[in-house]
């Protein structure tokens, strides 16, 4: 009987062997497909802010109201906040260069909904009330214009469950690479009407690593390695493909859009250290929550000024 057992245990060890074998050669394969991307060369543009005052709309939910605010103790309300243990002081470096900051969130006509399968229905109904929003549903009067709105979606966005059916349904909320694609897609005929507006998206930030059982661990190599779609692998590296596609001006989203107001700064990729893995390099909470830290925030913040100070100068339409 010891001797069977042992045998059992030895044929389940080499077959789970087998199987991250399995697993690693697939990721390793689908990583190389993923890391030729030719993003957005602002190199030949000042990063200097601009020499006049900017009005600028920002519409986010929690990790967005997080990434503007200080880093200190006031939790604000409806996800917008002065300061917050998670913040990343990106408010204070865009007042800074000369953005005067707007932001629209929970509840408000323009921020209530984030989604990606939103974006359509809002750019689309609710356009000239986007260009003159300057704080939840308090709207400018006075002929002044938000010339910058970024927008973002939240870190749920990146759970995406399946490849999906092409084209893919714009409105759809089922999350499928198609559905995301098409959303952004029909996003563009709506920005080719405003070019002296720069639009920029904001990835949604990465979800944190899921912790798992021994269990579904073993039960996560094996959908691996027979292809099944639902892995946690494969929803790791579908966010990273499909934020990947966003940025991609050769391959991707904007390859064929030829004006210069619209722009796409990879929240998701800064925070999972440009690659290092498909998931968040700086959650929160010990690890279980995909909020990112004020460290992470800190850091794209850093990187997002210069980005879009370079982008404006690229749009040249600011004075």
């Amino acid at each position: 009987m010891n001797s069977l057992l042992r045998y059992n245990m030895l044929a389940i060890s080499f077959l789970l062997l087998l199987l991250l074998l399995l697993s690693c050669s697939t990721e390793q394969k689908m990583e190389t497909t993923m890391d030729h991307v030719k993003s957005l060369d602002l190199s030949q543009y000042s990063s200097a802010m601009p020499d006049k005052p900017i009005d600028l709309l920002f519409i986010h939910h929690s990790t967005g109201g997080q990434l503007l605010a200080d880093k200190g103790s006031d939790l604000g309300a409806n996800c917008i906040y002065q300061s917050h243990p998670n913040g990343g002081g990106l408010r204070r470096l865009l007042e800074k260069n000369n953005y005067r900051v707007h932001e629209a969130s929970y509840t408000s006509m323009i921020g209530d909904q984030t989604d990606i399968c939103h974006w359509h229905a809002k750019f689309k109904n609710l356009m000239d009330k986007i260009l003159v929003c300057k704080n939840q549903d308090e709207f400018f009067t006075d002929g002044t214009k938000n010339r910058v709105v970024i927008f973002k979606s939240c870190f749920p966005n990146n759970w995406i469950e399946s490849d999906g059916m092409m084209p893919g349904d714009p409105d759809s909320c089922d999350k499928t690479l198609a559905n995301a694609e098409a959303a952004y897609e029909s996003l563009l005929p709506f920005f080719k009407e405003y070019p002296e507006t720069l639009y920029v998206v904001m990835t949604a930030p990465p979800l944190a690593n899921p912790v798992l059982s021994k269990k579904d661990r073993v039960v996560q190599l094996i959908k691996t390695a027979m292809n099944k779609p639902d892995t946690i692998e494969k929803i790791g590296r579908r966010a990273r493909m499909f934020n990947n596609w966003l940025r991609d001006t050769e391959k991707g989203w904007l390859k064929d859009y030829k004006l210069n107001n619209v722009v796409v700064y990879d929240y998701y990729d800064v925070l999972t250290n440009h690659g290092k893995s498909n998931w968040s390099q700086y959650p929160t909470k010990g690890g279980s929550d995909s909020h990112p830290s004020s460290d992470g925030n800190t850091i794209a913040a850093g990187i997002f000024v210069p980005f879009l100070n370079a982008s404006v100068h690229r749009l040249g339409r600011y004075d």
